[in-house]
């Protein structure tokens, strides 16, 4: 479909669901850079294996619950699924701001992980719906600058936490208003796709028939694979660059929240606009367009990875911020066009289902390198070593992603490959 044949609801679509992308990682991005505050004020976190448990049982909540998101997605309605994970997202997050034992903060970030377990699988399958030809890639781009403009807000809430007039739980509380507010117009604007005809006489699928389906695609099984192994590496620079960089150039919590979190989203940023132009610009000449962008981008996490982990070495603060800006522009490359790449392969009616598969498995897994990190740090493991072994899973993911094979999975004709 071409840009100027698009409707306009087609991109408002996505415009109504930055905002929310925004709000989901912000929450995250903000324990993350506010921990010190955090652990100082609720007892028993005394260790870094219990700050590793606290991001963990948000993951495997959200890895769990994903699939079952997806396919309530799938086949209801993802309208209805995304308004109703926003209000459940903003009473979690105030909740949060209220807690006053370690067992409390690991109950709110467990629920939290319900909540958001619904939203990411319909949205990204709502704005595929409505983007179904060579915006594509852009749209889920721009998407995605949503999370990355949340993440680097979140990282400035390491000032907001040293703050004695405002503090970690004030951050909590404003965020969760902020988002029940927004729930209500969003649930009214927000609408479903119109389905085409041949669509509509498609039967509805059962989720044993949904799980035999995707399971039984290989290139299915390849994306998932592709998709997980990156993450490991994701979700801890995510949620422990801040204490990395705190602890290992000796900063202040809200100048390492910062430096953790700003370069390099910044460069996702460009690197997902950049990459979804390009992919939907390749995809004119080969339907494996998207699949060799975002394996460019993950040729340029690999060095980024060895260079995050040898940074602390040099003594410069400059060159691991350099290092994390190469991550982030290849994981904009490579974030903006796993949705599009899943469906490829993919029919419309499992895409919700399809993603929420893919993160219960990267989740998981990001949920035990989180809780992994945090085992290896407590026991003097340097952080060469430990970056040195996400690289090597990064130069796998390269060759995974080019052994998939797109496939016609859209109502027409189709498209001649080369």
């Amino acid at each position: 479909m071409n840009d100027s044949k698009l409707p306009h609801r087609a991109w408002l679509i996505v415009a109504l669901l930055v905002p929310v992308a925004l709000l989901n990682y912000l929450d995250r991005q903000m324990l993350a850079a506010m921990k010190f505050s955090v652990v100082q004020e609720i007892p028993g976190i005394d260790q870094e294996a219990n700050w590793g448990k606290i991001l963990a049982y948000f993951k495997w909540t959200y890895a769990i619950l994903s699939p079952i998101g997806g396919y309530i997605a799938d086949r209801f309605s993802r309208r209805h699924v995304i308004a109703g994970s926003l209000f459940a997202w903003s009473f979690i997050t105030w909740a949060t701001g209220h807690v006053t034992t370690y067992e409390q903060l690991l109950w709110t970030r467990g629920i939290m992980g319900v909540s958001e377990a619904f939203y990411i699988p319909a949205a990204l399958a709502l704005i595929a719906d409505f983007h179904r030809g060579s915006t594509r890639s852009k749209a889920v781009g721009f998407h995605q600058m949503g999370i990355y403009v949340g993440v680097i807000i979140g990282g400035f809430s390491g000032y907001v936490a040293d703050n004695p007039d405002l503090g970690w739980r004030w951050a909590f509380d404003a965020c969760g208003v902020i988002g029940l507010i927004y729930a209500v117009p969003l649930f009214f604007l927000l609408r479903n796709a119109p389905r085409s005809a041949a669509e509509a006489l498609v039967p509805q699928t059962s989720p044993l028939g949904a799980l035999k389906e995707l399971l039984g695609n290989r290139s299915f099984i390849l994306l998932v694979l592709y998709f997980t192994l990156p993450a490991l590496a994701g979700w801890v620079v995510r949620d422990w660059m801040p204490a990395i960089l705190k602890a290992e150039f000796n900063i202040g919590q809200g100048k390492a929240g910062v430096s953790a979190t700003l370069y390099w989203q910044v460069a996702a940023i460009f690197g997902a606009l950049v990459g979804g132009y390009l992919a939907d610009r390749w995809m004119r000449k080969t339907q494996r367009g998207r699949i060799y962008i975002s394996a460019i981008g993950m040729a340029l996490i690999v060095p980024a990875l060895f260079g995050v982990g040898y940074a602390p070495q040099t003594g410069h603060l400059s060159v691991a911020i350099g290092f994390l800006m190469l991550f982030g522009l290849g994981w904009g490359f490579f974030d903006s066009n796993n949705m599009p790449i899943l469906c490829q392969i993919a029919r419309p009616e499992l895409r919700a289902t399809g993603y929420g598969l893919m993160n219960m498995v990267s989740i998981s897994f990001g949920g035990f390198a989180d809780y992994g990190f945090g085992v290896l740090r407590d026991r003097g493991v340097p952080i060469f070593a430990i970056f040195s072994i996400f690289a090597s899973t990064a130069i796998l993911s390269v060759v995974l992603v080019l052994m998939i094979r797109p496939r016609h999975t859209e109502g027409g004709p189709a498209p001649i490959s080369h």
